[in-house]
């Protein structure tokens, strides 16, 4: 491996263009990523023992029902704290930056998820999703803003798929873990969540703020010194709801929405479809246990794939043929797997297929969403859309596990295949959507006059991140 005169680029070749500064904030914001998967992948797979345990101790049986109702609730939970913590995060990142924003996040959804290793009822734990959520939701939306911030080069959108990948992968890990510890009990799988915690000290020594954003709060912070207005000191939230960034809010909206109600449908509840098979067919715990994880690590590297390859093929093909092959892959696994009764050995040939296109979707979301606004409320935009796709998200997993009861004689399958067909709406967005492939992102308008703050000083890491 090569490296130029002053050591700052890397690589032989294509990676020559990339700089030591991009390579730390793309490892940053992965490994954030993947912890955040890893904390939430641990609590679908401990959601069934967790019930288990817990709703007798409110006098609620837990059978299949009980499971479904009340695990979809706390489900529900956490993806309304993911919505509302997205939004207030997403505005505080376009306010005063990125990294404290993103640092502040990972210590939320670490330390609370880990808590809920010692509730006592149903309802407590409920509670800590939803706080755990607030942080979660931060995650996403401004490491994905982020990256491409830095990654000012050809390779940013195959930068951004590689970053969305984390989530997939801290799935796979999660799995493998719960081989290994599932055994230990759900208290024990939910209190190694704390692990993300110690991501922030990386983030905070090595992950530097982008040189844009700095200048964009230095200058709106002048001009309010100053007693001077722009159109972008407006709120940012009024902003994106008017025009000319409606249309986009729209679409991405519409995009992200339709892809987590099939991704939080699926993903909450094929566990426990496996989990039923297991114990319908007599298999003791073990067993059960040991589907589930393979099954999950299955699911997860075919996530991998979908997530990390998104933005090779949106850089190939387009962003809008991207989103078809994802769509139709997931549709297509989807609808093979859940509506029908199958073996154990059909859901680990048909898993990958559906992870591959249900991760894929959500990458494309956050390597497409930088391109459809200008810093002042890209992380705002990007947060507002994936927040109001959760907050609808949030009832798929209840609204699947009531149905699985009131229509369906406790089939979680045909209920999942019903709340996931859904997703479909995604495709109204995509025929609205424009193709972004091979422009720049886009840029606020460049003050002018005394109201200009001074440009911050040109130092070693701005200049990297600008090469």
């Amino acid at each position: 491996m090569s490296n130029t005169a002053n050591g700052r680029h890397f690589g032989a070749r294509w990676p020559r263009e990339i700089t030591r500064t991009q390579w730390l904030v793309l490892a940053g914001t992965t490994m954030g990523w993947a912890l955040d998967g890893f904390s939430g992948s641990l609590y679908a797979l401990v959601l069934g023992p967790a019930m288990t345990e817990l709703l007798p101790h409110s006098g609620i049986r837990a059978d299949a029902s009980g499971i479904g109702l009340y695990g979809g609730l706390t489900v529900a939970l956490f993806l309304a704290g993911w919505a509302v913590g997205g939004i207030l995060f997403g505005l505080l990142a376009d306010y005063f930056g990125r990294v404290r924003v993103l640092s502040a996040g990972v210590v939320a959804y670490a330390v609370f998820t880990a808590l809920a290793a010692f509730t006592d009822t149903w309802w407590q734990l409920g509670v800590l999703r939803f706080v755990a959520g607030l942080g979660s939701g931060v995650e996403a939306p401004v490491g994905a803003a982020l990256v491409a911030e830095v990654w000012r080069n050809r390779y940013r959108a195959r930068a951004c798929g590689v970053m969305m990948s984390g989530y997939a992968a801290g799935f796979f890990v999660a799995a493998l873990a719960y081989d290994f510890l599932g055994g230990q009990g759900w208290r024990v799988m939910l209190g190694i969540a704390v692990a993300p915690a110690l991501l922030v000290w990386f983030i905070r020594r090595y992950v530097p703020e982008p040189p844009e954003i700095r200048a964009a709060i230095a200058d709106r912070r002048n001009r309010k010194a100053r007693g001077h207005t722009a159109p972008e000191d407006r709120f940012v939230l009024r902003r994106l709801l008017a025009p000319p960034f409606l249309s986009r809010t729209l679409v991405a909206t519409t995009l992200a929405t339709g892809s987590l109600v099939a991704f939080w449908s699926v993903s909450t509840w094929y566990p426990q479809i496996i989990r039923h098979a297991a114990d319908a067919g007599g298999l003791p715990q073990h067993t059960a246990d040991s589907h589930v994880a393979v099954a999950s690590m299955l699911f997860n590297a075919g996530g991998v794939l979908g997530y990390a390859s998104w933005g090779f093929l949106a850089d190939a093909v387009g962003r809008r043929k991207a989103f078809a092959v994802s769509f139709a892959a997931s549709t297509a696994g989807v609808a093979y797997l859940f509506p029908f009764q199958h073996g154990y050995a059909e859901f680990l040939l048909a898993l990958p297929v559906v992870g591959f296109g249900l991760f894929g979707a959500l990458s494309g979301t956050f390597v497409y969403g930088p391109e459809l606004f200008p810093p002042s409320v890209r992380a705002t935009g990007m947060a507002l859309s994936n927040s109001v796709g959760r907050l609808i998200t949030a009832a798929g997993p209840l609204v699947a596990g009531v149905i699985a009861v009131s229509w369906f004689g406790g089939d979680l399958g045909l209920a999942t295949t019903c709340v996931a067909a859904v997703g479909l709406t995604a495709a109204v967005g995509l025929a609205f959507a424009p193709e972004t492939r091979g422009l720049d992102l886009p840029s606020d308008p460049l003050p002018t006059g005394p109201e200009r703050a001074p440009a911050p000083a040109e130092t070693t890491t701005a200049k990297e991140m600008h090469s």
